[in-house]
């Protein structure tokens, strides 16, 4: 397998590991919480590998998370999609923070999907979400550098088995 082919492995095992992780089931006091595992890892894929930079690849995962998880066809799509956009433009910058300072821009980052997302429940007419539904950023933020650690390490392991 080239070297190229094992990388895009390991990225859409992360991604469907995202996807399973997005639709396990957790008890209802903490479903709001539950951090955004898919925007995190595409946020990770980004900053690190270049790769899943495309606002189109943002806006297909989106729609697939939307059809996984029975939302509103775009709604993942539109938050994935400028969230990517932001991502991008700030990308040069972010990639070279350590992670606990890569946290807090995976917050922000987080957090302004959060608003996406709440501007389109609303216009939805759906209600204000509980206040546990801003909850999931913060765990993401705490989260983020071990996730980093996770990912890079399985990604150096995986150069180190290729050579």
């Amino acid at each position: 397998m080239s070297g190229r082919n094992a990388s895009n492995g390991l990225m859409l095992l992360t991604l469907a590991l995202g996807f399973a992780l997005t639709l396990m089931p957790l008890p209802t006091t903490l479903e709001p919480a539950r951090p955004y595992w898919v925007a995190m890892i595409l946020i990770y894929w980004n900053l690190e590998t270049g790769r899943l930079r495309l606002l189109g690849q943002a806006f297909v995962i989106g729609l697939i998370l939307d059809f996984l998880t029975g939302t509103l066809l775009g709604q993942h799509a539109l938050g994935l999609l400028i969230l990517v956009f932001l991502l991008e433009r700030f990308r040069n910058r972010i990639r070279f923070f350590p992670p606990w300072q890569q946290a807090a821009a995976v917050f922000a980052l987080l957090l302004n999907e959060r608003i996406v997302q709440l501007w389109i429940i609303l216009l939805g007419g759906h209600g204000w979400p509980v206040w546990t539904w801003w909850l999931a950023p913060v765990v993401a933020m705490l989260l983020w550098p071990w996730l980093f650690l996770l990912l890079d390490s399985m990604r150096r392991r995986q150069r180190l088995l290729r050579s």
